[in-house]
């Protein structure tokens, strides 16, 4: 896919660079230092993309006007709390919504990047490492929204000083495109919960490769860990052999289960029932439960006799009206299953406490859980 402009009386063009799968603007104009963020909030709220010749820091200070802009018309506390209670599930699909839009309109600043990932701007970064982490060997200039790269920003500095796991004592260190585990209860959940008798384990959808490593810090001899991501098993192998696991974890890229049976199936699989807008979403989204009904589906064929099946879930969906009340339930039964034991913990992140986020009170009473499930 290519994006086209009009620059110095000439067509130019270059090959269009979007991680979401986002389309290339139909109309670009040339921007500078002199643009306020008023017109460029306006024009990106027409849909007008703006490709930035000026300060790099300029770039970014615009970017931040314009998000404020955006955000502008979020509602205050007070007011929040004189209107009258919106049902969850039309909060969280109208929440979305202004996301997408959000996201669209900060989007249309753009930046030209060339060869070997540099850019020829005053005050620019380097970002060569960070677009080499996210999108390989370089193949050719582009052009991208300022917003993306500093996304790959972020996530090269994630994965440069890692995230604190205390269930393991050491860091796990995400690369750009894989589920970061920021969200730390469910790894207490499995640090707790009693572990079979077994000497081999499944670890179904394994990200980064976190849960893998807890099996094998609790002494899980092997370990085979799956994933159809090629960034999640280039990622988990990274931290496996930082911890130096690799003689407990096998990896294997593929849909699901691996061949044969084991003691114990860990599947820790995205917790809303929600179309993703883009690849990235798909740890966060799993559209009609997909990947939760197929972990419960095939436990009865790969788990071995008397073995457990370990289902980590929040049970956000169900309040925000997504999942139904009795739905996780009654899959877990008609896939041949019984609930051994369930284990909860409430969630402690920031946006729990936060009162004007408009689902807060889905997120007050959210709950984690570790069910325990065995074959009838």
């Amino acid at each position: 896919m290519s994006i086209s402009w009009v620059e110095e009386g000439s067509v130019q063009s270059a090959r269009w660079q979007s991680e979401a799968g986002v389309t290339s603007p139909k109309q670009v104009l040339i921007a500078d230092d002199t643009i306020n963020a008023d017109t460029a909030y306006r024009l990106a709220c027409e849909g007008k993309a703006m490709l930035w010749r000026g300060d790099f820091h300029n770039a970014r200070q615009l970017l931040q006007a314009m998000a404020r802009r955006c955000d502008q018309k979020k509602p205050s506390k007070k007011a929040k709390q004189e209107t009258a209670p919106i049902d969850l599930k039309q909060a969280f699909n109208l929440h979305r919504v202004a996301q997408a839009q959000r996201s669209r309109v900060l989007g249309m600043l753009l930046i030209e990047v060339g060869e070997h990932y540099k850019i020829s701007l005053k005050r620019a970064p380097d970002f060569s490492q960070a677009c080499l982490e996210a999108y390989g060997d370089f193949t050719g200039p582009f052009v991208v929204s300022i917003r993306e790269l500093q996304g790959l920003i972020g996530a090269h500095e994630w994965r440069k000083k890692g995230v604190p796991i205390e269930a393991i004592g050491a860091n796990i260190h995400p690369h750009y495109g894989v589920f970061s585990p920021i969200r730390g209860e469910y790894l207490a959940l499995l640090a707790q919960a009693p572990l079979p008798d077994t000497a081999l384990a499944f670890d179904i959808g394994t990200g980064t490769g976190v849960i893998s490593a807890l099996l094998a810090r609790r002494g899980v001899k092997k370990i085979i860990a799956t994933d159809q991501d090629p960034r999640a098993i280039k990622c988990a192998q990274e931290n496996i052999e930082r911890l130096d696991l690799q003689k407990q974890i096998t990896l294997s890229q593929t849909n699901m289960f691996p061949e044969g049976k084991a003691p114990l199936i860990v599947c820790n699989p995205p917790w809303l029932p929600a179309k993703p807008s883009s690849s990235i979403e798909y740890a966060v989204y799993d559209p009609e439960s997909k990947m939760l009904f197929a972990f419960l589906n095939g436990l009865k064929t790969h788990l071995a006799d008397d073995g457990e099946g370990w289902l980590i879930m929040s049970d956000f969906a169900e309040h925000l009206g997504l999942r139904g009340k009795d739905e996780l339930r009654n899959a877990i039964e008609q896939a041949g299953l019984r609930v051994e034991e369930k284990f909860d913990i409430k969630p402690k992140h920031g946006k729990v406490m936060d009162e004007t986020d408009r689902l807060h009170q889905a997120r007050n009473a959210e709950v984690t859980s570790l069910w325990r499930l065995k074959v009838k």
